[in-house]
């Protein structure tokens, strides 16, 4: 399977997740399409860390607005009612507990829903950014990434790579599954159709407890 289509998978995976009057959080890259497949009759505001909810679906190639950008400088829309504001007051809307769910991008993601998703050792980096706020102030964080990187595990038993945020995960979805952070260790709840459980334990240092009323993941 190709990156493309691995990423649309995830990304419509977690729009399932939402439900009808949450306020959600997209974090840069991958995350950012879930925005694009918001199930219908589901009404979900969706809030910019750079400063405004109501955000909508990536726009047409002739109606983009430059004016109008995610936090990670993508041209968006903005939905009917929705509203700009400065950084404090998106911070204080992050910070305050307002964001029932935020959706991130992660490098490395444990067992025990400890996340690293900031910075590689000896690479250039900009800084942790509205992670740290979104993972301690968001009710449900959810990981959106592909299972490994150039073969590597990324689901780990403990993270490896400096930490964003401890014990804050609820869930992890990727091309191959979905995964649940509980007291009872890592679940996993789906799978992936055309994906064995063996070939999910393959590809995941962490050790997985395989939930007893496994389902295929919805696509």
């Amino acid at each position: 399977m190709d990156s493309k289509m691995a990423k649309k998978i995830i990304a419509k995976r977690i729009a399932k997740e939402l439900k009808d009057g949450d306020v959600v959080n997209l974090g840069i890259g991958l995350p950012t399409m879930v925005a694009n497949y918001i199930p219908e009759g589901i009404d979900v505001t969706l809030q910019s860390e750079n400063g405004f909810v109501g955000l909508g679906c990536a726009p047409e190639e002739e109606k983009v607005d430059m004016d109008i950008v995610n936090a990670g400088g993508q041209p968006v829309t903005i939905k009917e009612g929705g509203a700009f504001f400065d950084s404090a007051t998106s911070f204080g809307i992050i910070r305050g507990g307002h964001v029932d769910a935020t959706v991130l991008g992660a490098l490395e993601v444990d067992q025990k829903g400890n996340l690293a998703n900031f910075m590689v050792p000896g690479k250039m980096v900009p800084g942790m950014g509205g992670a740290m706020d979104l993972v301690s102030g968001a009710k449900k964080v959810i990981i959106a990434m592909l299972h490994t990187a150039k073969g590597e595990h990324k689901i780990l038993k403990e993270c490896k790579l400096p930490l964003t945020a401890v014990g804050k995960v609820s869930l992890i979805v990727t091309e191959m599954g979905l995964m649940e952070v509980t007291k009872d260790g890592l679940v996993l709840r789906e799978i992936a159709e055309g994906t064995t459980i063996e070939d999910v334990i393959a590809a995941t240092e962490a050790e997985l407890v395989i939930d007893e009323e496994l389902k295929i993941m919805e696509s």
